[in-house]
């Protein structure tokens, strides 16, 4: 089937889309979108990768799904649109990279500055009903984007990879630690945070380890 996705993912995912998984779920979520509110819009559903083509990766943070209210979700893992209110676990990013470096944070949640700069920004779960978080799981979402971390983990060196949480950590258990940097701690929710997440250091540690292997660091701001 023709998926509308960046050129340089689709040379690499090609074979994803015409697998008996992929049909079904893409039987299914054409069924969704018609019949129920889902985000994030169609459009934006591959919005990760055509904003981080698989060449410019430098860094992959794993989220779970989208977020479930109108307006929030655009296709990148705890982003939201323009003056759209930060959800909780993006407060709490911010909140560590303010310790982390010091600087004051943008006043907008979209993380489309750090997707242009090669952070790909990835949910496992690429869609969701509205107001029903992970109603779109086990549908066969995850096992697209298992194929996305293997092919990133299998052609590319140096990576850093945030794991935050048991469900990113076990999406990232076959990543080869040898040759990329995994990144873990609990998750950013508030119920969380407090717990491992603040104080860990890993967007500073992230442009360590990129400067070290000769690739420009990030800007978090």
């Amino acid at each position: 089937m023709d998926v509308k996705i960046e050129k340089s993912w689709k040379l690499r995912l090609e074979g994803e889309f015409s697998k008996e998984y992929f049909l079904k779920l893409s039987d299914f979520v054409k069924e969704e979108y018609r019949t129920k509110t889902i985000y994030p819009p169609g459009s934006l559903i591959f919005n990760a990768f055509n904003l981080c083509p698989f060449d410019k990766v430098k860094a992959v943070i794993i989220g779970q799904d989208p977020y479930h209210g109108p307006g929030q979700a655009h296709g990148l893992c705890f982003s939201v649109r323009e003056e759209i209110d930060f959800p909780p676990s993006l407060k709490n990013i911010f909140k560590e990279i303010e310790s982390d470096f010091g600087y004051k944070i943008s006043s907008t949640g979209n993380l489309e500055r750090w997707a242009a700069q090669g952070v790909l920004l990835l949910n496992a779960t690429l869609t969701v009903r509205s107001h029903q978080a992970g109603s779109h799981q086990k549908k066969g979402w995850e096992v697209f984007t298992d194929s996305v971390i293997y092919l990133l983990n299998l052609e590319k060196n140096n990576l850093v990879f945030f794991l935050w949480g048991a469900y990113a950590q076990k999406k990232g258990e076959a990543i080869d630690r040898s040759r990329h940097l995994i990144l873990e701690s609990v998750h950013p929710s508030p119920l969380s945070a407090s717990r491992g997440f603040f104080g860990n250091k890993h967007f500073s540690r992230c442009n360590n380890y990129l400067s070290e292997h000769g690739i420009e660091p990030i800007d978090w701001r």
